[in-house]
């Protein structure tokens, strides 16, 4: 008889709820992400002193600070930082590998009921603090090897205001609501064990490629077979997308061979895609790389995005 045991999330948590991106001009990218969503533009705030803030980094004492803003969107909220030069994750990742998305987050009840667990099953606490505007604290757990970027957990007195209000622009793409996060990885079991541990559900099927003739994949201007394995974890907000590229020339196995493991793009799912190309080009992003679903449902798009919103954007239409 099978199970129907709940499986129980290591973070305490499925619900992946906010994608945080650190860059070098807060300004700036608050402008920049409020056009993209379809937002008022929050504004920023400079998080407290050592005495308020009480950031550990690494089990030492720092002055951190960052300037942070909140964008609300439907799904997941965006979550842009600006750290000063004083120890800290977010200070490494921006000097180590540049603006982009540093982490992914939860909320959950207290923090040290989950933390013990996570550390005993190898995911040690990297930085900790306390909030500057609300009572409530977090940390980040190290789960970079694993998973291939960071994981925050969040404890709030309150629950944290993560309502969305439409402005009175409408969102770049006609939508604000993210459909996936995409990490490509070297081992796509290993990756989706552990990312399946962490939020507690179950592991989905792989997915292979489609041949080139459904397909149809056309990388920097040239046709590829694009080869590749890849799952899709669903969690109540966001899908996360797991990419192993094979030998091929793709997008994915060029950023796996220049960069790493990591975060490749978010996904949009939008209407008239061909309109949203011509929109993202003359705006100054090309494609990358376009192609159809690997069961010809659908199509697909890469921008060159990151210049000002730090991460490739993809244009997802579904047939």
């Amino acid at each position: 008889m099978a199970s129907n045991t709940k499986i129980q999330p290591l973070l305490g948590s499925t619900e992946v709820n906010q994608l945080a991106f650190v860059v070098n001009d807060i300004e700036k990218a608050s402008a920049d992400f409020s056009k993209l969503l379809g937002i008022p533009n929050p504004g920023w705030f400079l998080t407290g002193d050592e005495e308020v803030s009480k950031v550990i980094y690494k089990g030492k004492s720092t002055a951190s600070q960052s300037k942070l803003a909140f964008l609300n969107t439907p799904t997941v909220q965006f979550e842009l930082i600006e750290p000063n030069m004083e120890p800290g994750t977010m200070r490494e990742f921006l000097n180590e590998t540049g603006e982009g998305i540093h982490h992914i987050a939860v909320d959950v009840d207290k923090i040290q009921n989950h933390l013990p667990n996570l550390e005993k099953n190898g995911y040690p606490l990297l930085q900790s603090g306390e909030f500057t505007s609300s009572d409530g604290r977090y940390i980040y757990v190290d789960t970079t090897n694993e998973t291939k970027t960071l994981i925050e957990l969040l404890e709030s007195a309150e629950p944290r205001d993560t309502t969305y209000k439409a402005g009175e622009e409408k969102p770049l793409l006609g939508t604000n609501v993210v459909e996936q996060l995409a990490i490509v990885v070297k081992d796509l079991d290993r990756a989706a064990d552990k990312f399946c541990q962490l939020l507690g559900v179950k592991k989905p099927a792989v997915i292979q490629s489609g041949h080139s003739d459904i397909t149809k994949v056309v990388y920097n201007g040239e046709a590829t077979d694009a080869d590749s394995r890849y799952m899709f974890i669903r969690t109540p907000l966001l899908e996360i997308e797991l990419i192993e590229p094979g030998k091929a020339p793709s997008t994915w196995k060029t950023h796996l061979e220049s960069y790493g493991e990591g975060v490749h793009h978010i996904s949009f799912v939008v209407k008239d895609m061909d309109e949203k190309i011509t929109l993202l080009e003359e705006m100054g992003y090309p494609v990358i790389q376009r192609g159809n679903f690997y069961n010809g449902k659908g199509r697909y798009a890469y921008m060159d995005t990151t210049s000002t919103f730090k991460v490739i954007i993809e244009l997802l239409e579904k047939y």
